[in-house]
């Protein structure tokens, strides 16, 4: 059961109990946006779930909410802070923004950055680039978490290392987020609270052994997931995975050489400038050319159509725009919690279902 609510009103509230956790109203508002964008695309364990967390984590001490990020390197291209365990998507949004007017300026930037706090929905950052006509590529991993084996191991070494990427086509961008490995902690975690199964194996028990159960990730010692490809075609995803430890969590200095604490994210930022490189034109030809090529592909049996990365996603979230965004009663009631503790009122439902 659901109930639907104004995006900007839920945003609202977001924003106001983080501020009144000390929270800064510039980077509560971030971090409010893009908890509701992630969920208006549907990222649910990756959406306003994450809301409670993160106050928790206020109050722990886990998450600081106040300064700046420490410049570590600047060499005008190539950029890296130490995010200092402030507010993820306030950080993110921020190298985003400076990533983006330093490559309009050299064509190509980077800006590394570690020990930052957890950044939510990956997706939720790439259109700032895409708007102003730029390709962004962002790789990320958790150095304080393990969940993920070597392809041929038992022992988690990596976490689940998303990647994502925006890339403007003239018609609606393309935007791909996407996990190294078979699944997300989130998803995982979820299906723990629950006690439901995954419908296939994307896990293996601590023996190597394939399973669909999340209780398998609670054992002592613990299973573990399965990069991308499984049990056929892991060393793929494995490759994968090491590909994102090394662009995000090496290249910072934020990797797994040292202990960390807490939530933790180290990741790059890298925004290219077609204008600078084949030229904005030649750029949309060919990537023009992609889509429609992609989108031609005669479908096969159970799809309507083929459809690009992110298409469904902000179809949701469109539809959220327009109807209310859906959230589970049992959210609802968490946050109605958190508001009346706080002195807030949690916004009326606009729907139900």
């Amino acid at each position: 059961m659901h109930s639907r609510y104004d995006m900007r009103a839920i945003a609202d509230l977001g924003r106001d109990l983080l501020i009144k956790h000390g929270m800064p109203r510039d980077k509560a508002e971030a971090v409010a946006e893009v908890l509701v964008r992630g969920e208006g695309f549907g990222k649910t364990t990756h959406g306003l779930a994450l809301l409670p967390a993160y106050l928790a984590e206020i109050a722990r001490g886990g998450m600081n909410v106040a300064g700046e990020p420490r410049v570590i390197h600047d060499h005008g291209a190539c950029l890296t802070w130490d995010g200092r365990k402030l507010p993820g998507p306030w950080l993110v949004q921020q190298a985003v923004r400076t990533g983006a007017k330093r490559a309009e300026r050299y064509g190509i930037a980077t800006v590394s950055l570690y020990n930052s706090h957890h950044t939510a929905c990956l997706s939720a950052y790439l259109q700032a680039a895409t708007d102003k006509g730029l390709v962004i590529f962002i790789a990320l991993t958790d150095p304080g978490h393990s969940s993920v084996a070597p392809f041929g191991g038992t022992g988690a070494v990596m976490t689940s290392n998303p990647v994502a990427l925006g890339a403007p086509t003239g018609d609606g961008p393309v935007l791909i987020d996407m996990s190294t490995a078979l699944a997300t902690n989130g998803a995982v975690a979820l299906r723990r609270q629950t006690g439901a199964q995954f419908p296939y194996p994307v896990l293996l028990d601590n023996q190597g052994r394939p399973s669909a159960d999340p209780a398998v990730m609670a054992t002592n010692p613990p299973g573990t997931i399965m990069p991308l490809g499984g049990v056929e075609a892991g060393h793929k995803g494995y490759a994968l995975g090491l590909m994102v430890e090394i662009l995000s969590g090496c290249l910072s200095g934020g990797g797994r050489a040292e202990p960390h604490e807490g939530w933790s994210a180290s990741m790059t930022i890298t925004l290219y400038s077609p204008q600078a490189m084949g030229g904005s034109q030649a750029y949309l030809k060919q990537i023009g050319a992609l889509v429609r090529a992609c989108r031609d592909s005669p479908p096969k049996p159970g799809f309507e159509r083929v459809m690009l990365p992110g298409e469904r996603a902000l179809n949701a979230l469109k539809d959220c725009q327009n109807r209310g965004i859906p959230l589970p009663v049992s959210l609802c009631g968490q946050l109605d919690e958190l508001a009346r503790a706080h002195g807030l009122t949690m916004p009326t439902p606009v729907a139900n279902g």
